[in-house]
């Protein structure tokens, strides 16, 4: 069938719309409808192994790896960096139980959405490759944390359904960065989590969240 001289000028059109870019919250979004936003699905955890999210790299050959520069980013008193970036002094503030530290190795450097849940909600499907784009997600700085070891070992791979930060005061933000995070890499969320997700928010009127889809 030969389509119309107008049909035909549509067709770029369409194109560029149907390779459009995933909506980006550049712009602030209240945290509320950024949670009405994303995709409510079942989760699974099979076939999980940590293992397939390669993490703690060195992506631009500085000498310094993912968990080290995450560290020198959030320090609230820049460290030393020795020979093979080895962090020596500095102060870092742990906001999920509200403590600070003055040694990194009191530190773990958590996966805001713990690469289990990832998994669960969607990273399954990706390949290799992008997983460890996710766990070495530096372009982002709400997806990797600095927080104390105690508090991270406490979370491990829960959903805010399961856990939330022991400081009462981090709920609001602990719960826009978890939404950020989802919302970036395209990660669905199940019923209870996203239940949590608006319990929490509903007493945070001017949390926004702001990001772009990932690469």
């Amino acid at each position: 069938m030969i389509r119309s001289s107008a049909a035909l000028a549509l067709l770029p059109l369409a194109a560029a719309f149907l390779l459009a870019p995933a909506p980006a919250y550049a712009a602030p979004t209240p945290l509320s409808e950024a949670i009405e936003a994303l995709t409510v699905a079942e989760e699974s955890r099979e076939g999980y192994d940590r293992s397939l999210f390669p993490h703690w790299v060195d992506a631009d050959r500085n000498g310094c790896n993912t968990r080290a520069e995450v560290l020198l980013e959030e320090a609230v008193t820049a460290p030393e960096v020795g020979e093979r970036c080895r962090l020596i002094g500095g102060e870092w503030y742990s906001y999920y139980d509200d403590r600070t530290f003055t040694d990194a190795r009191g530190l773990d450097i958590d996966h805001m959405v713990p690469l289990a849940e990832a998994w669960d909600s969607g990273a399954s499907q990706w390949s290799t490759q992008r997983r460890q784009a996710y766990a070495n997600d530096l372009d982002e700085p709400v997806a990797l944390v600095a927080v104390s070891a105690a508090s991270n070992r406490s979370k491990a791979d829960k959903d805010p359904a399961q856990w939330l930060p022991p400081a009462a005061d981090a709920h609001c933000r602990y719960v826009t960065e978890w939404t950020t995070v989802k919302t970036r890499w395209g990660l669905t969320v199940d019923e209870a989590e996203r239940a949590a997700l608006d319990s929490v928010a509903e007493n945070c009127p001017d949390a926004v969240v702001e990001t772009t889809p990932a690469p």
